[in-house]
């Protein structure tokens, strides 16, 4: 078994050979993805042991370890003392009997996917992939499958690019609780899966609170460096997701290394590859802005990503988890790509490797959209304004289920080869929409309009320009509460 000793010396030969230096001036020249900037829509899978409780949410393995909490009292009554039983034994529990990657992947191309991220690694130190690093991971225990390299070829083989995310970072500290009291999290013949162990911060959005001493976390630091770039180079993932403690700055460094190798990778193989990141973990520029649950007020200069999830509760499978409508995160997604963005929808499988009903019918939902709408979608940018309408967008993170729903007086716009498409987010119950952006002598346009088509089902039985808006009339448009889309034919 390699360490990440072993390693650093490559990684280091990399960095060093460009074209990208590790420093702010060079990573900010690196480009977004072409693929990247026209794909608009993926799906993002947290799946592992933590489906095995199915208890909470994924955040499980934590909560667990912390005494008086709902999901502590949970283990200790379904499980029994944490020193008998702890996380580490749920993953024989966790044997993805059920699990296609063939099955999975059709259903995510069904849907009108572009790209596909499974989590490689969530806080709980559990490797979805087969790791040269550690032995806790799915290829020699639970699944005892490849799951990312079964994914990758399934995925690719339908023409959608492969993904992952990496949420080590936060396991230094994602167990400490069992500090607290005779848990196992501390017995020596685990130290390779519970350690290191440090004390969680007070606060995690503290960007200068180290729960550890600085040679503890340097320890930490080099082998998640060895680990994100094994990832890259068993898998070459079109884009690694990081989840938010690798903003502490004494990760600084260290990102400068990862993205450095990483681009230089990409750069060797000739293929376009991103990062992700939320807050400002990197520099405007160097990767792409990821906002978790949440939506933007306006268009963003640069490619941007919302990841959410179709649970409003919980990222990983739960016996209770409460699902939103189809309709909404079909809105969502326009609402996000008429602002320059990206949606990736996540999706948290059983246990035993199965998606459930609600989830599979979403997807399903999503897709049989796309089929009808997906002109005014893929491959498209934001036009000169992402839109209009009553609906008021509370922008940040953790805002996804607090915005206002939408209308038929909700307008989104995107643009492709001088064609401009027009999505009403409601259905108008006497099948006219006006749009104000478009009204006659406007200063967003002053164009002509040559015509107005609905994609999909239905027909423009009239339009005109008035003083006040562009006034379309439409017949035989099927009952529904899906966006209306609209492809206007400009001169």
């Amino acid at each position: 078994m390699k360490t990440a000793r072993d390693m650093l010396p490559e990684i280091e030969r990399v960095i060093a050979q460009g074209p990208y230096q590790p420093t702010w001036e060079s990573l900010t020249t690196h480009p977004d993805p072409q693929w990247y900037c026209d794909a608009k829509f993926g799906i993002f899978i947290h799946w592992g042991a933590y489906a095995v409780p199915a208890f909470g949410n994924e955040w499980y393995p934590h909560h667990m370890y912390n005494e008086g909490s709902k999901e502590y009292q949970h283990h200790l009554k379904t499980y029994g003392p944490h020193k008998q039983f702890g996380y580490k034994d749920f993953i024989p529990l966790f044997t993805g009997a059920k699990f296609d990657a063939e099955e999975w992947a059709q259903l995510f191309s069904d849907a009108g996917a572009r790209y596909v991220m499974p989590v490689a690694e969530h806080h709980d130190g559990f490797q979805m992939y087969d790791s040269e690093l550690s032995r806790w991971n799915a290829a020699q225990m639970g699944p005892k499958r490849d799951i990312v390299g079964e994914l990758k070829r399934a995925v690719e083989a339908r023409g959608m690019e492969i993904c992952a995310s990496s949420h080590r970072i936060e396991h230094f500290w994602f167990m400490s609780g069992g500090l607290t009291f005779d848990s196992g999290v501390t017995d020596p013949e685990f130290a390779d899966f519970y350690g290191p162990v440090c004390v969680a911060p007070a606060d995690t959005h503290n960007i200068e609170e180290l729960p550890c001493d600085a040679a503890k976390f340097a320890d930490f630091a080099d082998d998640w460096l060895a680990r994100t770039c094994e990832l890259v180079d068993k898998y070459m993932p079109r884009v690694i997701w990081f989840d938010w403690w690798i903003q502490n700055l004494a990760m600084k460094p260290y990102l400068k290394k990862f993205a450095c190798y990483y681009y230089n990778r990409a750069a060797q193989k000739g293929v376009e590859v991103a990062i992700n990141n939320k807050y400002d973990a990197y520099p405007f520029g160097a990767t792409v802005f990821d906002v978790e649950r949440g939506l933007l007020s306006g268009i963003y200069p640069r490619l941007w990503q919302n990841d959410t999830s179709i649970a409003k509760n919980s990222w990983g499978y739960t016996e209770n988890n409460d699902f939103k409508p189809a309709s909404d995160l079909i809105c969502d997604l326009v609402d996000i790509v008429s602002k320059n963005g990206c949606l990736l929808l996540n999706i948290g499988p059983r246990a035993d490797g199965t998606i459930t009903d609600e989830e599979r019918e979403r997807l399903l939902a999503i897709g049989a959209w796309l089929r009808d709408n997906g002109e005014g979608i893929y491959d498209t940018t934001h036009w000169r304004v992402f839109g209009e309408g009553p609906a008021q967008i509370i922008e940040g993170a953790f805002n996804d289920v607090a915005r206002e729903p939408f209308c038929a007086r909700d307008i989104r716009f995107t643009y492709k080869n001088g064609t401009l498409y027009a999505f009403a987010l409601g259905r108008a119950d006497d099948g006219v929409y006006r749009i104000e952006t478009l009204r006659h002598m406007s200063p967003q346009f002053l164009g002509k309009i040559l015509s107005v088509e609905v994609l999909g089902q239905g027909e423009v039985s009239g339009f005109e320009r008035t003083d006040e808006a562009l006034v379309i009339k439409t017949t035989g448009v099927p009952g529904g509460s899906e966006p209306l889309g609209f492809k206007i034919t400009i001169d």
